[in-house]
């Protein structure tokens, strides 16, 4: 049996059926605390999947991680730049209206989730590395066109193949 510390547990509680039918695991809710129980396999997948709701994904797109080809990683701003106002760092991210994001998540096929100071990705495995270079360029301070064209450019080799 394992255990996570939720912020904010009411959103397993919520789909707490729902995930215990799609996991295959036991779920218990006490306080802050969950704990589940069930395969060794199922245990894993379940912790990575109440990890990236925890991060603040949807379910239904943390839910995703149960397909082996699929990963969570998550980024911390303060480790790819110096900068004090974090806030002109996410800005460089989301953009106006999300744009930025929103175009990242198109051209690589990935979800994205900004929280504070930390990058949430949820990603195809192979996909991955392009995803967090292009990300940490943004962070450093490229400039979004040029973060577009590097993951064009990977598209348009993987098309090949």
């Amino acid at each position: 049996m394992e255990s996570v510390l939720f912020d904010n547990p009411s959103k397993i509680k919520k789909e707490k059926n729902h995930l215990e039918g799609v996991l295959n695991v036991v779920i218990k809710i006490r306080g802050k605390k969950i704990s589940f129980e069930g395969t060794p396999l199922a245990e894993y997948e379940t912790s990575m999947v109440l990890d990236a709701i925890n991060f603040g994904f949807p379910v239904d797109t943390a839910l995703m991680l149960k397909d082996e080809d699929f990963i969570f990683h998550k980024i911390g701003l303060k480790d790819f730049t110096r900068r004090k106002n974090r806030k002109v760092v996410r800005g460089r991210i989301i953009r106006t209206k999300g744009r930025t994001r929103q175009t990242i998540e198109n051209l690589s096929n990935c979800k994205m989730f900004i929280k504070e100071n930390e990058v949430g990705i949820i990603c195809n495995a192979d996909e991955i590395e392009y995803v967090l270079t292009g990300i940490k360029n943004l962070i450093r301070g490229s400039k979004q066109a040029n973060v577009y064209k590097f993951l064009e450019r990977i598209n348009a080799q993987k098309r090949k193949r």
